[in-house]
């Protein structure tokens, strides 16, 4: 059996018998089966790699697919508002990934070690799993069920895979991610507040002063980091929100509106639309 062979094999193993077949095997470390492909459904990417052991997904930000499938992992610098979607997936042949938060503080630590490279930003990016990466991943897997393992051995095996990650082709981005002062952090920063203020108005020049930026600067590096300007990143986080709220609770759309911070019922609507096409009230769960 090959490494992509076992990755497969423990994500399976691992998942089975899980509601809605995602299950954190190891702080940190998440496992993934779908037995079906699945319909678009939004949520927020947080920094973390994705290996596809089988099967194929798509993710969307910003309207840019990111098609991913077996053998090939998908890195997310930042929180980010995207749209997901398995495309291939039976029961057969399910789909199945295994994720692995990355956290700038044990990324940090390795970058004294880590060769230096020109600085590479970007939301998310695709590349193809070495065996190198792939082994460390197998072993944290082979011990996520003996606690005794898991509690001895799973952060230095975390740590040779986020090393793997920084010395491999997507090393100049995983090590931004791990940089305190980097360009990053300091968009991470107002990314935190987008997400936490996302019902307020929104003025960009005071988001540059929080992450220390001139305006120009920030909207600059803010386009290139996520895709898109801070307004259209709040709005994203806003219709996903509306969403959640439509289909939880007993809201008209017009009041899912005003909660999410629009200030015209009729405005969410065409941007709701447009984002899922479908109106609020078409989209909205009875009851």
């Amino acid at each position: 059996m090959d490494l992509l062979d076992e990755v497969r094999t423990l994500i399976i193993r691992h998942a089975a018998g899980q509601r809605g077949h995602s299950r954190q095997v190891i702080d940190g470390v998440q496992v993934s089966k779908l037995d079906e492909p699945t319909e678009p459904t939004a949520g927020v990417a947080e920094p973390s790699v994705a290996i596809v052991a089988s099967g194929i997904k798509r993710t969307v930000l910003n309207g840019v697919a990111y098609e991913y499938r077996a053998g090939q992992f998908l890195v997310a610098s930042l929180d980010l508002p995207v749209i997901g979607q398995a495309l291939k997936a039976s029961r057969e042949e399910p789909f199945a990934v295994v994720s692995i938060r990355l956290d700038p503080v044990e990324i940090a630590p390795l970058l004294l070690e880590a060769p230096a490279r020109p600085p590479q930003y970007g939301g998310l990016v695709v590349s193809d799993a070495t065996t190198d990466l792939l082994d460390p991943v197998v072993r944290l897997l082979r011990i996520a069920d003996r606690p005794d393992d898991v509690r001895v051995l799973a952060a230095g095996i975390r740590r040779e895979a986020l090393w793997r990650l920084l010395t491999g082709e997507q090393g100049a981005l995983v090590r931004q991610i791990g940089l305190a002062d980097g360009m990053l952090a300091h968009i991470s920063t107002a990314i935190r507040w987008i997400r936490r203020h996302h019902n307020e108005p929104l003025l960009v020049a005071d988001l540059a002063e929080l992450a220390g930026m001139s305006p120009s600067t920030f909207h600059r590096h803010f386009r290139a980091a996520t895709s898109m300007t801070p307004i259209q990143f709040q709005k994203e986080i806003r219709l996903q929100e509306a969403r959640v709220l439509l289909r939880t609770q007993a809201l008209t759309a017009a009041e899912v509106a005003y909660q999410i911070g629009y200030t015209s019922p009729a405005h969410f609507t065409r941007a709701y639309r447009k984002a899922f096409s479908k109106t609020p009230s078409e989209d909205r769960t009875p009851g």
